[in-house]
């Protein structure tokens, strides 16, 4: 009868390991989730700093970053974040959208008209989602 009860811990710790283990390495090639914050993008932010009409939707979400942490200017519910508190992370924004992922559906909503977003922030990329 021990044995049997040996058996099967041991059996369900090798599952626990192998499960761990393939969490871990999944969550590797993801890159490790560093901050995740929601804000609405209003009309401030579809502008930039000389009034040019942005076109891109990392251009959009790049100002909305700079109007919060740069020229204070937050619509109501927008959140901060630590990691676009930076100006040269700012600068990686483009790059960063190019490397995650943001839905065609999503992206154009982000550049035409006022929305609701979703940014999940890792070291090498962003995943945005709208709500």
């Amino acid at each position: 009868m021990q044995g049997i009860k040996w058996g099967r811990s041991a059996t369900f710790a090798l599952m626990l390991v192998v499960a761990s283990t393939l969490f871990a390495g999944k969550a590797a090639a993801q890159g490790q989730l560093l901050e995740v914050y929601s804000a609405y993008l209003g009309s401030a932010d579809h502008f930039n700093s000389k009034g040019a009409r942005l076109t891109q939707p990392w251009q959009i979400i790049r100002q909305d970053r700079a109007n919060f942490h740069k020229f204070g200017l937050r619509d109501p519910g927008d959140e901060g974040d630590r990691y676009f508190a930076s100006a040269a992370n700012r600068g990686r924004m483009e790059r960063m959208i190019l490397n995650g992922t943001i839905e065609r559906s999503a992206a154009s909503r982000v550049v035409n008209s006022n929305v609701w977003i979703t940014v999940e922030i890792y070291s090498d990329f962003v995943n945005v989602t709208v709500q």
